[in-house]
């Protein structure tokens, strides 16, 4: 089983918690703090999950709503199984003749009361 760690995203929740509503209105708060972005960045960040973060964004949020990273960031542990099935099988397969050239061997069906 491998482990990947995926994140939950909080900008919502915490404009929310400041009253803010539309994510217009961070554009001009941005902007105080050096962080030039459109409406239209803006909107993408707040309602999507971002793969990448400027050091700079993520300081101006941080001082707009007066939080700390761990407030917009919320890392977890996903467990993920690894592909492939076990088919009971293992150790059972014999070795190839020597003139078969890697073609699987013929399948004998049987009747079931046998």
């Amino acid at each position: 089983m491998t482990k990947t760690v995926a994140y939950h995203w909080h900008l919502r929740k915490v404009m929310n918690e400041h009253g803010m509503q539309s994510t217009t209105d961070l554009v001009p708060l941005l902007a105080d703090r050096g962080v030039v972005m459109t409406s239209t960045q803006v909107y993408r960040i707040v309602v999507g999950q971002p793969e990448r973060l400027n050091m700079q964004f993520l300081s101006a949020l941080c001082d707009i709503f007066g939080c700390t990273p761990g407030d917009l960031i919320e890392p977890y542990v996903e467990s993920a199984s690894r592909r492939g099935r076990k088919t009971g099988t293992a150790g059972s397969v014999k070795p190839p003749a020597s003139g078969s050239k890697n073609r699987p061997t013929r399948a004998v069906i049987s009747p079931a009361d046998e």
